[in-house]
Formats: structure tokens, sequence, C-alpha cells
């Protein structure tokens, strides 16, 4: 059986971010407007089922996935891919 998916680098970045150990899923929602229930949805439906599985057992009660579960000593990782967030809009050419 063959998936019929198309690329779509948002939705790409979506799973890495959530395959993101230290990536909260407040952080998902911040950059992409996805609370963790559509988090999970979208997870499901593009993962293969064992891959979703492995998934969830991996970030189910994992507190760094968490801010409010998060200790304070963990620092944030920011992969070189995500999106800048500044006061100067200007884009420097």
């Amino acid at each position: 059986m063959q998936l019929n998916k198309t690329f779509n680098p948002e939705t790409d970045r979506i799973i890495e971010m959530a395959w993101e150990d230290r990536t909260p899923f407040e952080a998902i929602d911040f950059q992409f407007k996805l609370k963790e229930p559509e988090v999970i949805e979208l997870m499901r439906r593009e993962l293969k089922p064992q891959s979703f599985k492995r998934w969830r057992k991996r970030v189910q009660g994992r507190s760094t996935k968490h801010l409010l579960l998060r200790n304070e000593t963990i620092g944030r990782f920011k992969c070189d891919r995500q999106r800048q967030i500044t006061a100067n809009k200007i884009s420097k050419r």
C-alpha cells in the first residue's frame, strides 16, 4: 500500500520539532499555532502506525516536552532552521 502524501516543509518541520526532546509543545504552538492535541493528530496522520506509537510512548509524560513540567535548569534548544523572532522585521540580504 502506497501512501499518497505530498512534501510540505512546514509539516516536516513540525514533525521534526515534535521528535526533538528539548522542544516543548508550547514552542510548536507559538511557531505554527498548533496545540498539543493537534500535533498528536498530525503525527498520527503523517507517521506510520508503529512510528506514531513509538513517538507517543517517548513523549508521554516527558517533562521536557511541557514547559510547566520542565526543570528551569534545562536550557532552550534552538534549531538553525527555526524561525527567527526579532524586533527588526527587515531581512538582511
